[in-house]
């Protein structure tokens, strides 16, 4: 069996950090190509200049270094071994937690976790999970999400995830690919027109997925996923 890594992450996702748009999202590559990986994204990175340890962030994308981050665009669609999914919540304000018994939005975080993994994770490979670490105090809700995940799956004897853990963006190339991904659909979806250089990349993911933003996309899609998810009415 073929095992996967999985790299998470998330934007806006605090309950009230005024941002309307909560994006969740994962990166995923086969687990024996990861180095492979992290050397093309560090050789491109000194191909335009820069340090082997700059990190990618969405929150740096400008001007300067935009031929940079169209590369490493360019770089995620060309290679077949890396795959995107993403679960946008449209609108917090429409969240109401307290009419879901026990549910706050920490654990709302979490349930929209398993909505983006639950499409990713096929029955006969296997997988290694990591987040980026949210709190100190998330370890507990972060193996119940394992736990949840193989009950789904059938994997009762923990055979397909073979582990899910934290672990801190700035370390690991994929995990900040994972960031500057999210955060254009993010920015996308809050409909934010402020950053030239933003706007641009966010043109090129269009035209070289061939989908918008800013609708789902169809849930076959394994290179660049997008499910956006609505409250429903009470």
């Amino acid at each position: 069996m073929a095992e996967y890594s999985i790299y998470c992450d998330e934007s806006g996702h605090l309950e009230n950090d005024e941002i309307p748009v909560m994006t969740l999202g994962a990166l995923w590559c086969p687990s024996d190509q990861r180095k492979s990986i992290q050397r093309h994204e560090r050789e491109l990175k000194r191909r335009h200049g820069l340090a082997s340890g700059f990190e990618i962030k969405w929150s740096k994308v400008s001007p300067a270094q935009l031929d940079f981050y169209r590369s490493l665009i360019h770089l995620f669609f060309g290679d077949e071994r890396l795959h995107f999914r993403a679960v946008v919540v449209p609108d917090k304000s429409r969240l109401k937690h307290e009419a879901f018994s026990g549910q706050d939005h920490d654990l709302f975080y979490y349930k929209m976790f398993f909505l983006v993994l639950r499409e990713i994770l096929v029955g006969d490979e296997t997988y290694r999970i990591y987040l980026d670490i949210k709190d100190t105090r998330s370890q507990q809700k972060v193996q119940k999400l394992r736990q949840v995940l193989c009950n789904a799956n059938y994997d009762f004897d923990r055979r397909m995830i073979r582990g899910i853990q934290q672990m801190r963006s700035h370390e690991v190339e994929q995990q900040q690919l994972a960031d500057l991904l999210i955060g254009a659909v993010g920015y996308a979806n809050c409909g934010l027109t402020t950053s030239q250089a933003k706007s641009a990349l966010i043109g090129e993911i269009q035209k070289l997925s061939r989908h918008s933003l800013v609708r789902s996309t169809l849930p076959s899609e394994r290179k660049f996923n997008i499910f956006r998810w609505e409250a429903r009415s009470l």
